[in-house]
């Protein structure tokens, strides 16, 4: 259960009734709450013609443009253009070969790449197995200081095998680790930048050596970010539409959505929902939902209070009214959710994503059955303490109608509000947590594979924020994450989603398609969450030839 450093709850860290998609693998379920008309493709119409430059807005500066530590929305959707993986995460959420031209498992525990030859990158240097083993091994330095270095865990070594062949030995067998390489954990830039930037990397005043179909041209810090077109690109149906894109950063939601509505930007990822119709009814462009991995949950955070009682948890769950919650907070747009995974997790094997999430129940709404819950478990009156935030309108929408269910059902839920600026340290730092018992999360998966999240609940991870430990969801994890074969391996993912939610260490609340919205004079753009790792802004050009 990933949530990013600053949570953009128009995603998490992110929103669209008929719900229709392009394909099976990320359509979500029917019959959306809140009544609102929208549509879910993992594109938006092609571009017509070239550009000279675009102008694109993002909710907030990134705090780091190093790969390795690049843990957010804001720094993901620029050095998706800048920086490229072994593997590739597609707009209609699939894997496909990136850096790495094909794999191979000669045995469960040994990974061999083979990388793509004549890949330069932007000082014109060629790509060799010495850049990707540098950039690989950096997650486990403990110097970095890599959040993605769990990734890692089963990790004995990385070592060059050939000019152009990586050879990666596990201590055990790790089916997630080899789709992590489609995220930051298969990010390959130049070995040689990142020993002479040194402390600068990823900073305002470093460089960026990767291989991307944009370069870092200039970041002006506090105001803009600059990329230009990367004229050797390899991948020749990515080829960069625009000459350059700036991006700009607004942190409050009406002047974000002002900044679009005006022209001053001409798109942006992960539009505040307060401002939906608004843009729907301009006429200044269009509003797009693509396919999202991401569903809006409350973690758990102590176990040790009120909510150490299942049949508390329980109540909770039941007393959320989520249809209400989906129109005041995501405006109509999305879904009560199933399972703290989404439906867009699903999307690896999509020919099972029917039978193994759509069957699930839809949530129960039962107050009076959920206060008899908590009068069962002698907790009438008993307090439970949730984080809110001004960091996001949503923040505090869900906040209110948990308080709201809460005293329905005779829980004390009190609201302890949180700055923006000190919200993401509650998924970071321990000790931010102390004396709350839920927080709103947004997470979601870097790749299509449903397993990813549920490592988060695993005993003793760093995502486990609530320290949540359960032998038979262990167990079951395990089981899962030695199946290579991914058909196979769903089915066993079921049997941990499975436990999840008899458990509900997270409960989930709803769910919601990736948004973008697009200027008059733009299109092309992927629609959804792909926008993490996949080179998006290559693909927007001009609406009109």
């Amino acid at each position: 259960m990933r949530t990013p450093r600053l949570l953009a709850f128009a995603c998490s860290a992110a929103l669209a009734a008929s719900l229709t998609a392009c394909s099976g693998a990320t359509r979500p379920p029917q019959g959306a709450a809140g009544g609102a008309d929208f549509q879910v493709s993992p594109t938006s119409p092609a571009a017509k013609g070239p550009l000279d430059s675009f102008t694109w807005s993002l909710y907030a500066e990134p705090y780091t443009l190093d790969y390795a530590l690049a843990y957010d929305y804001p720094p993901n959707t620029v050095l998706a253009n800048v920086c490229e993986q072994l593997l590739r995460v597609t707009p209609d959420l699939r894997i496909e070969p990136g850096l790495a031209v094909r794999w191979e498992r000669p045995d469960p525990r040994t990974l061999v790449y083979t990388l793509r030859p004549g890949v330069k990158f932007h000082d014109g240097t060629v790509m060799t197995a010495d850049d990707v083993v540098a950039s690989l091994k950096r997650h486990m330095d403990p110097a970095t200081g890599s959040p993605w270095g769990s990734a890692f865990r089963t990790v004995e070594s990385i070592e060059k095998s050939g000019p152009l062949e990586v050879t990666i030995r596990l201590g055990r067998a790790d089916a997630l680790f080899h789709e992590l390489l489609a995220a930051s954990p298969g990010t390959v830039v130049g070995a040689a930048s990142l020993a002479e930037e040194g402390k600068d990397y990823g900073t305002p005043a470093g460089k960026l050596n990767c291989t991307g179909p944009y370069a870092l041209d200039k970041w002006v810090q506090g105001d803009s970010i600059t990329l230009k077109k990367h004229p050797d690109h390899w991948d020749e149906k990515l080829t960069p539409k625009s000459e350059a894109v700036r991006f700009t950063f607004v942190e409050d939601a009406a002047a974000r959505a002002n900044a679009l509505l005006s022209g001053t930007a001409d798109g942006g990822y992960m539009v505040p929902s307060s401002s939906f119709a608004q843009l729907r009814s301009s006429g200044r462009g269009g509003l797009y939902f693509g396919p999202n991995t991401g569903a809006y949950n409350l973690a758990v955070t102590d176990f040790k209070g009120t909510l150490r009682d299942l049949r508390v948890r329980r109540a909770l769950s039941m007393a959320l009214d989520r249809k209400n919650i989906v129109k005041a907070a995501a405006g109509g747009v999305g879904v009560p959710a199933k399972a703290p995974a989404a439906r867009g997790a699903w999307s690896l094997v999509p020919e099972r994503t029917a039978a193994l999430f759509d069957t699930l129940p839809e949530p129960v709404h039962d107050v009076a059955g959920a206060k008899k819950l908590v009068e069962e478990a002698g907790a009438t009156g008993r307090k439970v303490t949730l984080a809110t935030s001004t960091l996001a309108p949503e923040i505090s929408v869900v906040a209110n109608a948990v308080q709201a269910a809460g005293r329905q059902i005779g829980l004390d839920v009190k609201l302890r509000p949180v700055s923006p600026d000190a919200y993401g340290n509650l998924f970071v730092d321990p000790a931010a947590r102390d004396g709350i018992d839920l927080v709103i999360t947004s997470g979601y998966d870097n790749t299509p594979d449903p397993l990813e999240f549920y490592q988060y609940l695993r005993t003793g991870d760093f995502g486990n924020y609530g320290n949540w430990s359960d032998a038979e969801f262990d167990l079951a994890f395990d089981r899962a994450n030695t199946e290579y074969d991914p058909g196979r391996r769903t089915e066993l993912t079921a049997k941990v989603q499975e436990i999840a939610l008899a458990q509900l260490p997270i409960i989930p609340v709803y769910e919601a398609p990736h948004s973008v919205f697009l200027g008059r004079r733009i299109t092309g753009a992927p629609t959804g969450i792909a926008q993490l790792y996949y080179p998006w802004a290559a693909m927007i050009g001009a609406a009109q030839s």
